[in-house]
């Protein structure tokens, strides 16, 4: 059985400001902007290249358990460019570390950016991304099956 990780609820305070932010800023595409039921809205948004989404959410009931916003971290979005990607991010606005690279090779350059919530992402430099998309070595991968 195949599983897809697509889409990751993030818990925020202002769905507006939180649309802004990731739209403006960190330049997600916005995919959905509804009431999905009386009373609910999701805003779902990608990043450019990204199989998987975001949803900001309000009046969504969670079986599971409500998150607090500003306690998701560790969330990791991958570059082929650590140096473009922050001089990009930052012409946009967006208040981000600088790249440190914590190990030498391939993938082991990190910089690191708050949301307007305090949720905590983390931008990975993997170089072989520029050759090597991941959903073209997925499409590829699900063609050869």
């Amino acid at each position: 059985m195949d599983m897809a990780l697509e889409v990751i609820t993030l818990p925020v305070t202002d769905i507006d400001r939180a649309k802004a932010f990731y739209e403006e800023k960190v330049g997600f595409h916005v995919d959905i902007d509804t009431e999905v039921m009386p009373g609910a809205r999701v805003v779902q948004l990608t990043p450019p290249g990204s199989g998987c989404s975001i949803a900001l959410a309000e009046g969504v009931p969670i079986p599971s358990g409500t998150p607090q916003p500003g306690t998701y971290h560790g969330m990791q979005l991958v570059v082929a460019d650590a140096k473009a990607a922050y001089e990009e991010l930052t012409a946009r606005g967006l208040e981000l570390s600088e790249p440190v690279a914590y190990a030498p090779q391939d993938g082991g350059t990190f910089m690191h950016f708050t949301d307007p919530d305090g949720n905590g992402w983390a931008i990975q430099e993997y170089r072989e991304r520029a050759a090597k998309p991941l959903h073209k070595l997925l499409t590829d991968q699900a063609e050869q099956q």
